[in-house]
């Protein structure tokens, strides 16, 4: 019997008692892949590319697969947006402020010094109006991007010296990532930006003298301990860092809107997972490491309020010449002031009081 006919005559029911899928169902097998920044044995980073590639597979019967693979399998590390905005791969995962030297806006999708944290992030990027302006950014580069995770707040960093004040950054080589290196460099560092592959090696022989990370669990795994006991915080050009999918505009469209929703959803569940598993493991490896022999040290206050002044100093000279970035930076300020008014309320105020308390 003709299938048109039995649809046309049976209705639905009838079709799907007859054992008989309407073809308005039927999706095509597709197959993606997936070039990350980072490398396997951080399985916290990677890791959530690996949670997404699993759940649009099993979200889709198994007709959307998507291959993972780390930093420097396909593509370098720094070249990923370079690989989706020609159409190398399809998707990518990366921190998006790897590539302010592109254009400076690029960092305002991931992490600022003295920015938001991580849920203020969020509350931008999903109720204000940050995924907007963001992806019409990003348009720019032939490509539309999904949060795909979030570190939350980070450490300071690595250092082979203990650091008393802001005098002593002076010549430092500091392997530290985006926008924070420009502040920096006007404190005297001499930034260098490094995969994470490579900042052992580096401290280690002594070609830089300091390098920041993300936090405790993957700074353990690692091994920066072995080479530069002195660990500081917090990393205040993170309270939050926001790890981006980005897609290819071309496979982007290509999808049907039920393979666009499975790609929606992925994305979202590599987020909360990413997030979780930081706030989850981070305390233990934190203790781990201070048995280690990892020096804890909060920065001096002298240099917190020196970046502080050449940050918006920074943002200012920067929006005066950046179209794209003056536009963006201003709302994520103006969100950001009421954020803080919020949070000084309730968060930090539950906070402090809870620290203070002793528990367990």
């Amino acid at each position: 019997m003709d299938r048109r006919s039995l649809i046309k005559n049976a209705g639905i029911a009838g079709v799907l008692a007859a054992g008989v899928a309407p073809a308005v169902h039927a999706q095509a097998t597709v197959r993606w892949r997936l070039a990350s920044s980072f490398p396997k044995s951080l399985d916290t980073l990677f890791g959530g590319a690996e949670t997404f590639s699993k759940a649009v597979r099993s979200m889709s019967g198994g007709k959307f697969e998507v291959s993972v693979h780390a930093a420097g399998e396909l593509m370098p590390a720094f070249g990923v947006v370079d690989g989706v905005q020609n159409g190398t791969v399809e998707i990518v995962q990366t921190a998006p402020y790897y590539f302010f030297g592109k254009d400076e806006a690029f960092t305002l999708g991931c992490a600022i010094p003295f920015g938001l944290n991580s849920r203020q992030m969020a509350a931008w990027m999903n109720e204000g109006n940050g995924m907007k302006l963001m992806r019409e950014f990003y348009a720019k580069y032939n490509m539309i991007n999904f949060p795909c995770g979030n570190t939350g707040a980070q450490m300071g960093g690595w250092f082979r010296k203990e650091i008393k004040s802001s005098q002593d950054l002076k010549g430092l080589k500091f392997r530290i990532a985006g926008f924070a290196g420009k502040i920096m460099e006007r404190m005297g560092v001499v930034p260098q930006n490094l995969p994470g592959g490579e900042i052992y090696t580096a401290l280690e022989k002594g070609t830089i003298d300091a390098a920041e990370w993300v936090g405790p669990y993957d700074d353990q795994k690692l091994g920066f301990v072995k080479v530069a006991p002195f660990y500081y915080y917090p990393g205040f050009w993170e309270g939050s860092a926001e790890l981006d999918f980005f897609i290819n505009q071309k496979a982007w469209d290509a999808l049907t809107p039920e393979y666009k929703a499975i790609v929606e959803a992925a994305s979202a569940q590599a987020y909360v997972e990413t997030q979780a598993r930081y706030d989850a493991r981070n305390p233990v490896a934190l203790k781990q490491l201070v048995a280690s022999g990892a020096k804890l040290r909060p920065f001096p206050q002298d240099m917190l309020a020196e970046a502080f002044k050449h940050a918006n100093a920074i943002y200012e000279e920067t929006s005066a010449k950046n179209e794209s970035f003056r536009k963006i930076y201003a709302d994520l300020v103006k969100f950001r002031a009421d954020q803080n008014l919020w949070f000084r309320f309730t968060e930090a105020t539950f906070d402090r009081f809870m620290q203070a308390q002793k528990l367990g």
